[in-house]
């Protein structure tokens, strides 16, 4: 026989809340999913950095899609279409996992365990308890754009480091000096940054300052 205690008005069951397991199941699969994405397009992200670029020396070197694919293949191989790839993949991965797992402990350990209400009268029960599971619904997912947003702008430096190094060297005045020195690698690029105190630069919409020790030619 049940011997459970039958529910007492204004109560419910608890919503099962998504195990550690469930997460790092899932969060792996997008991982998957997202780098082989990233894969595919980075060629022409690489493309479009290249064209803005191109606006710094008023050069017309990438005039096109197709145009920008045969030149960097004449110039730089297939090498050159996966410029700055490796930061790029570094920089998704962590800022997903920095939000998935940001976000299941923030609605584990603050909202299901923190946020209690007081029970409703009997008469008011279910539309009590769907006034919660929205609030809930919502709050949650509040927390996964805040946690997204943190997690952004801690890994900001690897989008930064793949984007000068989609440019670095590529025959553009913008990737060359004084506009921006030549890297070896994104490891020298992270290494000349983190010396110069410019690992955040460009990531503010709205307060924006020259690299420290730069100098530009303005014509």
């Amino acid at each position: 026989p049940d011997t459970s205690s039958p529910l007492q008005p204004g109560a419910s069951k608890k919503e099962p809340v998504s195990s550690l397991e469930q997460v790092l199941k899932e969060t792996s699969r997008e991982m998957v999913a997202r780098s082989a994405a990233t894969l595919i397009t980075h060629p022409f992200h690489v493309i479009t950095l290249r064209c803005m670029v191109q606006f710094i020396g008023r050069e017309t070197k990438y005039s096109g899609t197709l145009s920008a694919f045969a030149t960097i293949y004449r110039e730089e191989g297939i090498l050159g279409f996966f410029a700055g790839l490796i930061p790029r993949l570094l920089g998704d991965i962590l800022s997903l996992w920095l939000c998935n797992m940001l976000a299941y402990l923030i609605n584990t350990y603050a909202l299901e365990n923190g946020v209690r209400a007081p029970a409703a009268p009997w008469g008011l029960k279910v539309p009590f308890l769907l006034s919660q599971v929205s609030t809930m619904t919502e709050m949650k997912s509040y927390s996964q754009a805040v946690t997204g947003f943190f997690a952004s702008m801690l890994t900001y430096p690897f989008v930064l480091v793949s984007n000068l190094m989609a440019v670095n060297n590529c025959g553009l005045a913008g990737g060359l000096l004084p506009y921006a020195p030549t890297y070896s690698s994104w490891l020298d690029c992270w290494s000349q940054l983190h010396r110069e105190g410019n690992m955040s630069r460009g990531n503010s919409l709205f307060f924006r300052k020259v690299p420290a020790g730069k100098r530009y030619v303005w014509e």
